[in-house]
């Protein structure tokens, strides 16, 4: 029996409000929702993400290697389907996106095998998009 799976919600910092609403409104198409002057609440893909303004970030950039990769070790995304995944790739390329990662076939030939891909937001918060090859694998040992 599959779990029901509920939206998320996740709030991450930055130093730009228009920063954040031409990234994540703009280049990713996500609705905005409520806000204030401090924060505003964006719809990326049915999950809510709050963009809190700050005056000055951590400054971690810690990554790890993934596969011959150095993944940022901070960063949220989600698992979409491969057409979704293809269409967002080649939006994001051809609006020259900020790729941390640039969109790639990641654990090749494993039951993780997934295209992959990271951005990074103008305050320096990475984002990775996945779609898995077996979208039954996303949690297979």
């Amino acid at each position: 029996m599959t779990a029901p799976l509920y939206p998320f919600h996740l709030a991450f910092p930055v130093l730009d409000l228009s920063e954040a609403r031409r990234f994540y409104g703009g280049l990713l198409g996500c609705s905005e929702g409520r806000s204030s002057p401090d924060w505003v609440d964006f719809n990326l893909y049915g999950h809510q993400i709050v963009a809190h303004r700050v005056s000055a970030l951590d400054g971690s950039s810690e990554s790890s290697d993934v596969d011959g990769h150095q993944v940022p070790v901070r960063h949220f995304g989600l698992a979409l389907p491969l057409a979704e995944w293809e269409s967002l790739a080649q939006r994001l390329q051809s609006r020259g996106a900020p790729f941390l990662i640039e969109p790639c076939l990641r654990f090749e030939g494993s039951p993780g095998a997934q295209m992959t891909l990271f951005i990074q937001d103008p305050s320096g918060n990475a984002l990775e998009f996945k779609a898995m090859l077996d979208p039954e694998a996303l949690f297979k040992r």
